[in-house]
This record gives structure tokens, C-alpha cells and sequence, in this order.
């Protein structure tokens, strides 16, 4: 594992009950990079991302992530590894009695930080991603395009080193799949790692007139480096 890098895999495979899935993936995330996995629905990205962030252990192969090896981690040290990776989940799932600002909120409750005290940075963190006008709404007020916002902000409230995102602009419009991809640049641009999973060939086109993003393909079960002529 190189210094820079975040978390490196090495010969990894994942096998459903089904069959296998992923196969023979050696690749490293590098710290302050841009990346874009892309791959046919059912190709594995999501599984991809869930290894990055310890949701998933490979069946075969060797995941490391801030030096510390995925297999030997504890129950604790995931939970504490997590505090360094942001995630938004392609179904955005929030709890429905509490409103967005406490939606957001919850990383800090579940680390034991108070976040009263924070009062300022989550007023600041939602006109960020335009949703100060929204704080007190509950998520089932919220369209598409907002539940999205709000979950980028959840992912990043704890100020994590890398940036998941799972289909982010999957279920919204063009103009706001470009709001949306104009956030994770300027995080990027403020040294996070981000890495967006996503098939929309469009969005990363454009992406790569903002930031030098890196593709990987899943094509036959492994993980490539794509070509410059996206």
C-alpha cells in the first residue's frame, strides 16, 4: 500500500450463492483522486462499494483500507473506519418521524458528538447542498433531487477522507444530476477522494471538463482502467 493510497485491493473476488460476481481485482483508491466505476446494471458496483467501506468481506483476496486489513478489522474498527468514509446509498433511505436537519444529523448522534454544538456547521453544510429552506421538512416532503442533497450532506457531515456515491443521479433530472455533480467536485477540489458509481456516460463527459477523473470499467468480472474517450 502506497502512502497516498486509501484503500487498495489485491486479487479480490466476491461469489454470490449464485456464482461468482467479481473476480481478480487489484487496484488501489488514491488519496485527493476523482473516479467514476461504471459497469452494466448487475455488474457489481454496488458490491464494489460495499467492500470499500467494509460492508462486505471478499471471498477471496486481501482489501486494505487506511492500512488496516479488512479480514483482521473488529466490529469496532469498522464502525471507527466509517467515520472516514462517506457513503450515499442509491436508496437514500432516512428516517421519515425526524426532519432533514436531524437526518443529517444522525452520524454525529451515532459518534457520540453533540450536535447542538454544531449547530453552525450543519446550517452552513445544508445551504451548501441549497436545502437551508428545508431543514425543518421530513423526508417524505422531499423530492428526488432534495433527498439526494440531503444525503450527500449526511455523507459528508463527519468530514470523511473519501466520498462513495452509489448511482447519485440515477433517479433525478439532467440539471440536477449536474448540481449534484458540481457538489462532489468542489469536495474534491477541497482534497477528498470521491468515487461515484454510475452508468450515465453523459455525466461522467462532463465531469471531465470540471476534473480529472479516472474511469473503471467492470467488463467480465474485473475491474479496468477505462480509456480517455468517454
Amino acid at each position: 500500500m502506497k502512502e497516498r493510497d486509501l484503500i487498495d485491493l489485491e486479487n479480490v473476488a466476491y461469489t454470490y450463492s449464485g456464482g461468482e460476481l467479481l473476480s481478480e481485482m487489484t487496484l488501489s483508491i488514491a488519496s485527493g483522486a476523482f473516479y467514476f466505476l461504471t459497469g452494466p446494471s448487475g455488474s457489481g458496483k454496488t458490491t464494489f462499494l460495499k467492500m470499500c467501506y467494509g460492508a462486505l468481506v471478499p471471498t477471496a483476496g486481501n482489501i486494505t483500507i487506511f492500512g488496516q486489513d479488512l479480514r483482521a478489522m473488529t466490529r469496532d474498527d469498522i464502525a471507527l473506519t466509517r467515520r472516514r468514509i462517506g457513503v450515499v446509498h442509491q436508496d437514500c433511505q432516512f428516517l421519515d418521524h425526524l426532519n432533514v436537519v436531524d437526518n443529517i444529523a444522525l452520524p454525529l448522534a451515532a459518534a457520540g458528538q453533540d450536535s447542538l454544538a454544531d449547530g453552525a456547521n450543519l446550517k452552513e453544510l445544508l445551504n451548501w447542498v441549497g436545502l437551508g429552506h428545508r431543514a425543518d421538512a421530513l423526508p417524505p416532503e422531499l423530492s428526488g433531487g432534495e433527498r439526494q442533497r440531503a444525503a450527500l450532506a449526511r455523507a459528508v457531515i463527519m468530514s470523511p477522507d473519501i466520498i462513495l456515491a452509489d448511482e447519485p443521479t440515477g433517479n433525478v433530472d439532467w440539471e440536477m444530476s449536474q448540481r449534484l455533480l458540481q457538489l462532489l467536485v468542489e469536495l474534491n477540489r477541497m482534497g477528498k477522494t470521491v468515487v461515484i458509481a454510475s452508468h450515465d456516460l453523459s455525466l461522467i463527459r462532463a465531469a471531465k471538463t470540471e476534473v480529472q477523473a479516472r474511469v473503471l470499467r467492470i467488463y467480465n468480472k474485473r475491474v479496468q482502467l477505462a480509456g480517455a474517450n468517454l
